[in-house]
């Protein structure tokens, strides 16, 4: 028995405005799709990777005239990149769920 992959309809967007009490018509916010979020927060965890490395570098090199910069540079990288592995076992775990979904 073949099975046929599942085919993804795209979501229509419907864009809305609105008019306030005093008459003025509210301006139209420019929607984003997840996946666009999902590139913006990756792309920000790694440059905060790529922040921490080379303060790390200039520190080994005795560049770096304040210790505590470097230390919280990496602690924001240690929790951006935790929180984007949480995120990543969360999806996982909730595709795994539908797939034991039965139809």
């Amino acid at each position: 028995m073949q099975m046929e992959p599942l085919q993804m309809t795209p979501v229509r967007q419907v864009r809305m405005s609105a008019e306030s009490h005093l008459g003025e018509l509210t301006p139209e916010e420019e929607v984003r799709s997840f996946g666009d979020y999902l590139k913006d927060a990756l792309a920000e965890t790694n440059s905060l990777q790529k922040k921490s490395e080379a303060l790390n570098a200039a520190l080994a090199a005795d560049a770096v005239d304040d210790i505590s910069e470097v230390v919280v540079a990496g602690q924001k990288a240690d929790l951006a990149m935790q929180l984007t592995l949480t995120v990543r076992n969360k999806a996982v775990s909730a595709f795994q769920e539908l797939m034991r979904m039965q139809v």
